[in-house]
């Protein structure tokens, strides 16, 4: 009897402790960790988000760049963090993909990691070449049918372009070649000079090529129409029901973070998504502010990882 007294009063004593800490949080900067190089989509994203996150916290942002390896070698900095909301992650779609793309990970990401928010949402958009054959999505179809290895360009393997062929391949049936570049501009570059026939990548980065008429945008791969092309149809729409790939930026935890921090957390990124001008800002980058909390995002996590699983595994895409 005394020991089964002394395990509750201890387990008590640590619940106690655990709710103390996360109600004087936070008492301190807390660090956020951007997996890619300063100056890219989730950088520029969580640098916008930050004033008005620290502004609902009582507490500044630091921003820390850790690069390489896919955003794994940042994102093993915070797994090994720690648990008490002062050391976060802010990735990309690429979370989703790099755990079935790269070899020799010492952490688990399903695991790893508790969804505090989605920040933004970054459109992709399959255009064509001006002289392509095709005026629309379904000629598109019809045309890489007839012509197997039509040419599409991406911003790099594994990127949400990429994943978006793989998939437009499976589902309509066409074979498609991919060919991989260093970032949107790459591609977009090319595919106005007439070097590749397509390419799928940010709505930022090919809008204005399709506003210019130097390139012909067909349809879009999220599941709904949105920001500046949304005059385009969706691949949904044009008879792919449940096709649905977009790119996204958002905030993590440590698994473990106590539900108070995590809750705090949450309230702090909707405060900055949320906030007009802050949106504002946002769109004039491309992104498309997300005003849902943690069960959308961790909902959204879960229905994408199985199709990005399922993508990698029937056209074995790997890391370079």
């Amino acid at each position: 009897m005394w020991r089964r007294r002394t395990v509750i009063g201890g387990a008590l004593a640590a619940a106690v402790a655990h709710r103390a800490g996360a109600q004087g949080w936070p008492d301190r900067p807390i660090r956020v960790i951007a997996p890619y190089a300063p100056g890219g989509q989730s950088d520029t994203v969580v640098r916008l988000l930050a004033p008005k996150m620290a502004e609902a916290l009582g507490q500044s942002l630091v921003i820390e760049n850790r690069t390489g390896a896919g955003g794994s070698i940042g994102a093993g900095v915070v797994a090994q963090s720690p648990p008490d909301g002062y050391t976060l992650l802010f990735e990309s779609f690429a979370f989703l993909v790099v755990p079935f793309i790269v070899k020799g990970l010492t952490f688990d990401y399903e695991k790893a990691f508790a969804p505090v928010g989605q920040a933004v949402a970054l459109p992709y958009v399959l255009v064509v070449r001006r002289d392509f054959p095709a005026q629309d999505f379904a000629g598109f179809l019809a045309y890489a049918k007839a012509h197997p290895g039509v040419s599409y360009g991406t911003p790099g393997v594994g990127t949400v372009g990429h994943l978006a062929g793989a998939l437009l391949e499976n589902r309509a049936g066409i074979r498609l070649e991919h060919v991989p570049y260093r970032g949107g501009a790459e591609s977009a570059r090319d595919l106005a000079g007439g070097v590749i026939d397509a390419a799928i990548g940010t709505a930022n980065s090919f809008g204005p090529l399709i506003q210019d008429g130097k390139v012909r945008g067909l349809a879009l791969t999220s599941g709904e129409r949105r920001g500046s092309l949304s005059n385009l149809p969706t691949i949904a729409e044009c008879g792919f029901p449940g096709y649905d790939l977009t790119s996204w930026n958002g905030l993590f935890a440590p698994s473990g973070t106590p539900a108070p921090v995590m809750a705090r957390l949450e309230a702090a990124m909707m405060a900055a998504t949320r906030d007009p001008a802050t949106q504002q800002k946002l769109a004039l980058t491309g992104n498309d502010a997300v005003t849902e909390g943690s069960a959308a995002f961790a909902a959204r996590i879960q229905r994408e990882r199985a199709v990005v699983k399922q993508i990698v595994a029937q056209t074995g895409i790997r890391a370079d």
